[in-house]
Parts: C-alpha cells; sequence; structure tokens
C-alpha cells in the first residue's frame, strides 16, 4: 500500500495518547506530518500558519477544551475537518461540539471508526472547497458580464460623442484653405479621435459586441504566421518557442481577432519580462469534462482545441490574477498601458465562444490557456478585399432618424456636404412626421437602430408605409451583433457603426442606394 500523506494538527498533552494515535494512522497506511500543540495561542499561531489536512483533538487538555478549539476554527475562518478522539465525552459535549463544526467524534478505545471518520472528513471538505470554488467563479463571471454590460454601453454613447467631434473635425477640415497651421491642429484633434475610437473597438471587444468574422481556422497556421512578427515586435532578448500539436482540431473563429489576441498576450509578456527571458506558444487537443464545466459555469463540456501562451516574467500575485481581465486594471505605470488588453482577449475568447484560464504566481510566470471549441467545418480564408475607391457624391433624398440632437446635426451636414437632400426632425417622432408630409420619394432611411421611444426597425416599417420605395441603413454605437439584442436587424440588412468618417458614410449610402432591389 502506497503511503498517504497526511499533514496533521494534533491538540494533545498526554504523550501515550498520542503516540496510540500516530500507530493507528500508521496502520491506517498514512504518513503523518504531525505538529502537536496543547495551548490555545499555540493552535492558534498553527492555525494561521496553515497548510493542514486534518485537525484532531482530545476533549478536554488543562488549558484547552475541543469546543474552545473549534470556536477558535470558527473565528479565524478555518474550515479544516476537524476530529475528537477522547477516552470518554458526555451527549450533551457531543452535540455541542457537532453544532460547532466537528465532524466526528470517537473514543480511543474504539479506532477502529477513526479510518472512516478521517476518509468521510477529508471527503466531504474536498467537495465543500469545490463547491465554494465553483461558486466563486460564477460570482466572477456574473462580475465580468455585469463590467461587460456597463462596457458596452458606456462604448455607445462615447461613440456618439465621437462621432460628433470626427464628423465636424472632417467638415472644418474642408472648410480650411491654405491655413497650415490651423489644418494641423484639426488634424490633430481627428487624430485623437481615432485613437478615442480604437479605445471604444476595445470596450466592444471586452463586452463581446464587436462584429466577428468567423471562419474555420487552423490556430497551428496562425501562430506560425505570425511568429515572426512576434518577434520582432518583443525584441531578440525574449526567446520564442512553440510547441504545435500536429493534429490539432479545427476552431471556428476570426483570424484577426484571434491574432489580436496573441499580439496582446505577447506584449504583456515582454512587459512581464523586463528583460531575458522565453515566450513560449503551444497547442492541443483538449476534452473539457462535466466535472471541469461544473466548476467554471461558462464552460460548455466537449472538445476544444488549447492555445497556451506562456512567459517567465516576474508574474502576479491571487489578488492581482482575480482581476487580470478587468477593464482599465493596470499594474503598469501611469501612462505605459491603457489597462484593457487582456480585457480585449478576454471579450475576444468568450464571442468565439471560447474560455480562457490564467495560471500564474510571484516569480514563476504566467500561462494564458485559450480553450476554443472544435469544428468539423472546412473552408478556405476569404481573400483580402480590394482597396475602397472614393465614394461619389449623391443626388438623393435622406431621411435621418436620429435621437441624439447633436449627433444628428453633424450628420445631416455631413449628407448635405456629399449631395443629398436630408429629411428629418427633431426627434425620431418628427422625423416620421416629416417623411409622411413628403411628398417626393424617400431614397433611403438612415436610422439610429437603438432608441429610447422607438427602435430603428419600427421606423423603418413606419416610413414603408408611405414610402415603400425606401431602402434602409442602419447605425448604431452599438456594434451590429449587440445591437441585435435591442432591434433585430431582419436578414442581413445594412449596418454602419459609429463613430463613422464622412467617406465611410458616403460609401455605405451609395453602396445601399446602388444594390439591387
Amino acid at each position: 500500500m502506497v503511503p498517504k500523506g497526511l499533514r496533521l494538527l494534533l491538540v494533545e498533552d498526554q504523550d501515550d495518547d498520542a503516540a496510540l494515535l500516530l500507530r493507528e494512522l500508521a496502520r491506517l497506511g498514512y504518513e503523518v506530518s504531525l505538529e502537536r500543540v496543547q495551548t490555545r495561542d499555540a493552535l492558534a499561531a498553527a492555525l494561521r500558519r496553515g497548510g493542514w489536512d486534518l485537525v484532531i483533538s482530545d476533549f478536554l487538555l488543562p488549558d484547552l477544551t475541543a469546543l474552545e478549539a473549534l470556536a477558535l476554527c470558527r473565528d479565524l475562518q478555518v474550515e479544516l475537518p476537524f476530529l475528537i478522539v477522547s477516552g470518554t465525552i458526555e451527549e450533551e459535549d457531543a452535540v455541542e461540539s457537532m453544532r460547532l463544526g466537528a465532524h466526528d467524534f470517537i473514543t480511543k478505545g474504539r479506532l477502529a471508526r477513526l479510518g472512516p471518520a478521517i476518509a468521510r472528513g477529508l471527503r466531504e471538505y474536498e467537495e465543500r472547497r469545490a463547491l465554494r470554488a465553483a461558486e466563486e467563479r460564477l460570482r466572477q463571471s456574473q462580475k465580468m458580464e455585469a463590467i461587460g454590460q456597463l462596457a458596452g454601453g458606456v462604448a455607445h454613447d462615447f461613440n456618439n460623442l465621437l462621432g460628433v467631434i470626427q464628423g465636424y473635425g472632417e467638415l472644418l477640415l474642408r472648410d480650411m484653405g491654405g491655413d497650415e497651421r490651423s489644418r494641423g491642429r484639426v488634424e490633430h484633434i481627428l487624430q485623437a479621435a481615432q485613437r478615442g475610437a480604437g479605445l471604444t473597438r476595445q470596450l466592444l471587444a471586452f463586452s463581446r459586441q464587436q462584429p466577428l468574422e468567423a471562419r474555420p481556422l487552423d490556430l497551428n497556421a496562425v501562430v506560425t504566421g505570425i511568429e515572426s512578427m512576434l518577434r520582432r515586435l518583443i525584441g531578440e532578448h525574449v526567446q520564442v518557442v512553440t510547441a504545435l500539436a500536429p493534429d490539432l482540431h479545427r476552431v471556428s473563429a476570426d483570424q484577426g481577432q484571434i491574432e489580436q489576441v496573441l499580439l496582446n498576450l505577447a506584449i504583456n509578456a515582454r512587459d512581464a519580462i523586463g528583460g531575458t527571458g522565453r515566450l513560449i506558444f503551444e497547442t492541443g487537443n483538449v476534452d473539457l469534462s462535466d466535472v471541469y464545466a461544473f466548476s467554471h459555469p461558462e464552460v460548455r463540456p466537449g472538445s476544444y482545441a488549447m492555445l497556451a501562451v506562456s512567459d517567465t516574467g516576474h508574474g502576479m500575485d491571487a489578488e492581482t490574477l482575480g482581476r487580470a481581465f478587468e477593464p482599465f486594471f493596470t499594474t503598469k505605470e501611469p501612462g505605459k498601458g491603457t489597462g484593457l488588453g487582456l480585457a480585449t482577449v478576454y471579450g475576444i475568447v468568450r464571442q468565439s465562444g471560447g474560455h480562457i484560464v490564467a495560471y500564474s504566481e510571484k516569480g514563476r510566470g504566467t500561462t494564458f490557456k485559450i480553450y476554443l471549441p472544435r469544428t468539423e467545418e472546412t473552408g478556405a480564408a476569404a481573400p483580402s478585399p480590394p482597396a475602397p475607391e472614393r465614394p461619389s457624391r449623391g443626388t438623393e433624398t435622406v431621411l435621418l432618424v436620429e435621437d441624439d440632437e447633436t449627433l444628428r446635426e453633424v450628420i445631416r451636414d455631413l449628407l448635405e456636404e456629399g449631395g443629398y437632400t436630408v429629411v428629418d426632425g427633431e426627434t425620431p417622432e418628427k422625423a416620421l412626421d416629416a417623411a409622411a408630409r413628403h411628398a417626393g420619394p424617400i431614397h433611403l432611411v438612415l436610422t439610429d437602430l437603438v432608441m429610447p421611444r422607438i427602435g430603428g426597425g419600427e421606423a423603418a416599417a413606419r416610413v414603408h408605409a408611405s414610402h415603400p420605395e425606401a431602402k434602409v441603413l442602419y447605425m448604431s454605437g452599438y456594434t451590429g451583433a449587440a445591437a441585435e439584442h435591442n432591434g433585430p436587424l431582419a436578414g442581413r440588412q445594412p449596418f454602419l457603426q459609429k463613430p463613422f468618417s464622412l467617406e465611410t458614410l458616403l460609401r455605405k449610402l451609395r453602396e445601399v442606394l446602388d444594390s439591387p432591389g
């Protein structure tokens, strides 16, 4: 029989009784690592140090009782299996000890019950630990969901503000003559707006509200294809190592987004290493069981492809690790990072139907494991789209339905700058009234999809009652995928993500207006 390790904290004052207990544990096959205490202070110090599997206590010692020991465990929030082994014990004392948390009490004359009592206590303790861990992961998952919803809403409102800045900035730039100094200032404003749009895209990635172009993907090919760029990015002082499984399952994911995941993790690893070290990419096939899914509520059991990214950096303590994926949380110095890198990684993986976990210890490096569901689909990567041509001006009539007054004004100016005739109103309802009174044709309805009192889908339907010829282009500060939760996009309706430039708006208008049907 292979000895079973047992880290035992023994509360006992009699040498003979301690020896008797150790002999019985040895007979049961336990290899005991023992600390023996006899006073409250010694017991408190041992409990605070931790590392124990089991507490066994005599019921009555000169300076301590088992009931006092149980109360101390409760005060220190120690939930170890606690067995009372005593010569005799009164029924009232036995009941009180069980009320205080003792798992069993055994008389020294009937030590045959010791083995089953220890096994049951250890098993129940592990079950409680697993349940608490599952509950904690569920709370963490719910917290990340709540933060994601908040981040998505902030990004939506922020995109509306950026749309105003970017729109008027472009119009101002067009109106300027040769004053290069003023043009340079406006260009800086536009560049700042574009950086702000980049931040909102990261927030939308975290909140799983960005558009993905998922297709069958070989993760090995993604790692191999981006490896040379990663080497240049992280520098010669960090060695890049790959260990790729030759029979790796294919997954369904957006290649560009998975590459973004690898870039973010590589940059994070480079900063964590801070000098010479190694960055390891590893792939493999993994089956996540029902047991694993029980302790990770966001996971569905099944077959996955695993992509692990490990570094030899300074690592993270438990508190930092617990907040690693939160947006804007960073341990870097001010100005060294936005705190959105790992949040973006989390959002991309979760939106791809996957699961990510992080393992780290101070001074021992960090490993991120990404699990993406296996797919049986096959397909070639889509060809790169041709470079867009400069959009032509329009002459058609556009109904503009937008509840944000400032943004509505700038979009109207952008449309008129592009040659279009604009019908609108101070509110969505007034815009629809204006459309009903409009005698001529309305060629296109440009409507926000998510508005307080009327949704974009309802607005389009009401316009079609009087102008069935009108085509529809939806827009939103949310992405199309997120906006569908608030106002379904029937089929695959044209959609424009805020904020947008004048050229993007005009190009999308022409694309919709020139489309058949």
